[in-house]
């Protein structure tokens, strides 16, 4: 349960020489239970006296609370550039109630798992949202969790109901501020439902709204999001010019909403996950539908570029473990599914996936590790072309913060 010291990758030069398979038992944990996203809303909600529930993290209780997400604003790569966020800087002291340390995402680290977790307050190993792209049991087929394609109906696929209903339930006066095109969305359905959703389309003005819709109520819970360090470093790579100026947008809205808050207030500041620049090398973009190895005795191929689930033929999936540990040694982590679950991916170390979800997790689940990705040229030839990604156990994909701000 423990990552590298802070600005490591998680891997070492030598492994890219290292014929060895990686030892699963060295990958890092999410701190689920303790430290991770699933545990934020639990904390908060508990704090404003909704009952059953409760967290191992332990946040001091507060009228009213805000949770901002920055998608893919990690840890790593927010301390990477102070003078880019020096509002945000300034909080890292804050984080995870003071401790001045990140908490973790989850597993896979994106964008529909964390949301689940952050709404449900559970791990992907109930709330079942297990990656981007997941095996549908019912149909065969891969739905995409993120775009929610091919439709399948919301409530059947994620059952729980989020933290925001519970609040909603117990008098606490419950919004979420966002896009207006996130209003009716499955994922906004299964993950972030209950209470009043309020569309703004300017960042700005959403970061208002939160605070009016705070200081509105005697006890609030309001959630806002903004999207687009995680879509610039998609396309440009964490770093840019054009990445650290969305950096510097989002330190500004931080602040404008922090300036708002009313009294006895909490605003949180996290993320869904970090992200990972990878070469447009073939050395680092091992290509799925080029490599007849990688293919062989796989019915599909789920997950994403860092965080594969690999769906074998009935038969193969011994076969299809070995090869992907021979073909990616020193750049995955390879595991079967009961290893993933044994060794606490998606939820505590040893919890059972839900029936309704063990078989959406791949025969074989992988995790990358470095710079290196698998793509999947033909079929994801748009993911395949991101320069930034993420989904996988390294600290620079996993850690992501919980500062604070308090009156």
């Amino acid at each position: 349960m423990t990552f590298p010291p802070q600005g490591s990758s998680g891997f070492s030069p030598s492994q890219a020489h290292d014929p060895a398979p990686l030892d699963p038992r060295e990958a890092p944990a999410p701190r689920y239970g303790s430290g991770s996203l699933a545990d934020v809303l639990p904390a908060v909600a508990a704090g404003l006296g909704v009952p059953g529930l409760s967290s191992g993290l332990a946040l001091p209780p507060a009228d009213r609370v805000c949770v901002f997400l920055v998608d893919g604003l990690g840890w790593e790569s927010l301390r990477a550039h102070p003078e880019a966020a020096p509002f945000l800087t300034s909080l890292l002291p804050t984080s995870r109630a003071g401790a001045g340390e990140p908490i973790t995402c989850g597993f896979p680290a994106t964008t529909a798992t964390s949301l689940a977790s952050v709404g449900t307050g559970l791990p992907p190993h109930a709330h079942g949202l297990v990656g981007y792209a997941a095996l549908d049991p019912g149909t065969g087929r891969l739905m995409n969790q993120l775009r929610w394609d091919p439709w399948t109906e919301p409530r059947r696929w994620q059952p729980h109901p989020t933290v925001f209903e519970l609040a909603h339930a117990a008098g606490v006066a419950t919004a979420q501020v966002s896009a207006p095109h996130f209003a009716r969305t499955p994922l906004t359905q299964v993950a972030l439902s209950g209470g009043t959703f309020v569309g703004r389309l300017d960042a700005q003005e959403r970061m208002d709204v939160a605070a009016r819709r705070l200081a509105a109520a005697d006890r609030a819970l309001v959630y806002t999001y903004y999207s687009e360090v995680d879509g610039t470093g998609h396309r440009t790579g964490t770093g840019s010019p054009a990445w650290l100026a969305e950096l510097r947008h989002v330190d500004r809205l931080a602040q404008r909403l922090a300036e708002q808050l009313p009294p006895r207030s909490a605003l949180y500041i996290t993320a869904d996950h970090g992200m990972v620049n990878i070469p447009e090398t073939p050395e680092a973009r091992f290509d799925f539908d080029e490599d007849w190895e990688l293919r062989a005795g796989v019915a599909l191929l789920g997950g994403e570029g860092r965080a594969r689930h690999v769906y074998a033929v009935p038969g193969a999936a011994a076969d299809v473990h070995a090869v992907w540990s021979e073909v990616l040694a020193g750049q995955a982590f390879v595991v079967t599914r009961d290893e993933a679950v044994a060794l606490g991916w998606f939820g505590p170390p040893g919890t059972a996936l839900e029936d309704r979800v063990r078989d959406r997790v791949g025969d074989v689940v992988v995790a990358m590790t470095g710079v290196a990705s698998v793509i999947a040229s033909v079929n994801e030839p748009k993911e395949s072309a991101l320069i930034g990604m993420h989904g996988s156990v390294t600290p620079a994909e996993q850690l992501v913060p919980l500062l604070e701000v308090r009156t």
